[in-house]
């Protein structure tokens, strides 16, 4: 089959063989390749994301960092690991050419989302805590993050790399890399990151790696 490699397995009898998927060149054949990726993929998408705004809001209207970023880590932990669950679901279920067009036109479709500006219906989104702040933003951004772009992304990913510890590690680093500078440094970092740009960046990022797996540049993703 395109895209695949037949070798004969160390002491196996003569006639039985093991495929072997395709490995990319390069850095994609390191062990912590889907480790980097899933940080550098998912802080840049996060940068100016609604779920981004909503810490934002959180921080600005009730000045206790330290609580919304551990609610944000739970929520990001929780709704990720359901995410990467879902993608690695999916990997078992489709062949590896349908999931490689899947995952590829996915990507593509990610970075152009990603090129439009996200908004926040604070009145909405945030109501005065009744169970207490770390609940309520670790339920806000939970909420917030059900079909949002990076969520979407940890399962395109996950489905990618075959490596659920590794994704969600790395998405939940990435955001919060993203979350945490939002949180402790408001608006004042606002000011002076030119948002439009790291959009761009970030779609920029998106795109490649769904040129890369249409090309069949995925693990175990093959070209068929």
């Amino acid at each position: 089959m395109l895209g695949e490699t037949t070798v004969r397995a160390s002491g196996a009898s003569p006639g039985r063989c093991a495929t072997v998927g395709r490995a990319a060149p390069g850095i994609e054949s390191e062990p912590l390749h889907p480790f980097l990726v899933s940080v550098a993929t998912v802080g840049l998408g996060e940068i100016g994301d609604k779920t981004q705004l909503l810490a934002l809001l959180l921080a600005v209207r009730y000045r206790r960092p330290y609580t919304i970023l551990s609610g944000i880590l739970a929520a990001t932990v929780l709704s990720h690991l359901l995410a990467a669950l879902a993608g690695e679901w999916l990997r078992s279920l489709l062949t590896p050419g349908v999931l490689r067009w899947g995952i590829g036109l996915s990507l593509l479709a990610v970075a152009a989302w990603t090129l439009k500006p996200d908004q926040l219906d604070e009145e909405e989104t945030v109501a005065p805590p009744r169970h207490g702040l770390f609940w309520l933003t670790l339920v806000s951004f939970f909420v917030a993050e059900i079909g949002d772009k990076t969520q979407i992304a940890t399962a395109l990913l996950a489905a990618r790399y075959n490596d659920l510890l590794l994704v969600v590690l790395g998405t939940t680093l990435g955001m919060m890399l993203a979350n945490a500078p939002a949180v402790l440094f408001g608006h004042h970092l606002g000011e002076r990151v030119p948002l439009v740009w790291v959009r761009r960046c970030a779609a920029l990022l998106f795109g490649a790696q769904g040129v890369l797996v249409l090309l069949g540049y995925g693990v175990g993703l093959g070209t068929s």
